[in-house]
């Protein structure tokens, strides 16, 4: 089983502390583990993040929000690959970056993720027009929006962040319901333009437990319309945890690979 989602971000960037995800995610039947850095922690990216510091309403949290993350050049990461790239581990281990994507910023992203040969790259939406839907310290919006628009609107960017082909994953395609607001609508020709996107481009995707790990939302995966419109397409489809703690590598993978 793969566990394509894994963060160390809450730890050192050492042998040790890479080798208890390791261990953890072996116990839980994982046998290729992947690990990915959000482009937030990184100097390098930090000029693609400019849109959502000029949000008029939450400009100023999400600026402090940034300050607070992007605290490192990319070489100290770097340089953990590539000690890890000379160990031998007991599972296959595989090093990319999760990249937040904004339609205005391709060159930019492009031109930072330049000079390095990354296993893989996962593409991810975190942003909706520059307002951060998945946080907590914002979510009040979800309440004064229609979830319908707001959804339709975040297909659409995730829609071109395949097109754009900066990636090879995509990731959590279904986190936009984090806080348990699901469309209403139909949206089975939303999910299968995503998902003739991403068989056009050849990425994969993720069945994500992320949702049940950090939100604590019971649904694994994703919903059934998404995953069926992803399976019509032959679109790859690869299991992911999004752990951010060494307890959780692996965690709920059993239960997504029995989604495939």
């Amino acid at each position: 089983m793969i566990d394509a989602h894994v963060h160390l971000e809450r730890g050192p960037y050492t042998l040790d502390w890479l080798n208890q995800f390791i261990e953890q995610a072996m116990k839980n039947g994982i046998t290729e583990l992947r690990f990915l850095e959000h482009s937030f922690r990184f100097h390098e990216f930090q000029n693609i993040y400019s849109g959502i510091v000029a949000h008029p309403k939450y400009g100023g949290y999400q600026s402090g929000w940034l300050k607070k993350r992007c605290v490192m050049p990319l070489d100290g990461y770097k340089e953990l690959i590539a000690t890890a790239q000379k160990t031998a581990f007991p599972i296959k281990v595989k090093f990319g970056l999760e990249v937040c994507y904004f339609e205005d910023m391709e060159a930019e992203t492009s031109a930072a993720l330049s000079g390095f040969n990354w296993d893989f790259l996962t593409g991810s939406v975190h942003w909706i027009d520059s307002w951060g839907f998945d946080h907590k310290e914002t979510k009040g919006e979800w309440a004064i929006l229609d979830v319908d628009v707001v959804s339709r609107r975040y297909y659409e960017i995730m829609i071109h962040l395949v097109e754009s082909r900066l990636f090879t994953c995509l990731a959590h395609p279904d986190s936009i319901k984090c806080f348990g607001c699901s469309p209403k609508s139909d949206f089975s020709s939303v999910y299968n333009t995503l998902a003739a996107a991403l068989n056009s481009s050849g990425m994969e995707t993720e069945i994500s437990c992320g949702l049940k790990v950090n939100y604590g939302l019971d649904e694994i995966g994703l919903c059934k319309p998404l995953l069926s419109a992803l399976r019509a397409n032959r679109v790859k489809l690869v299991t992911a945890s999004d752990a951010h703690a060494p307890q959780d590598a692996g965690r709920f993978i059993a239960q997504a690979a029995a989604m495939l």
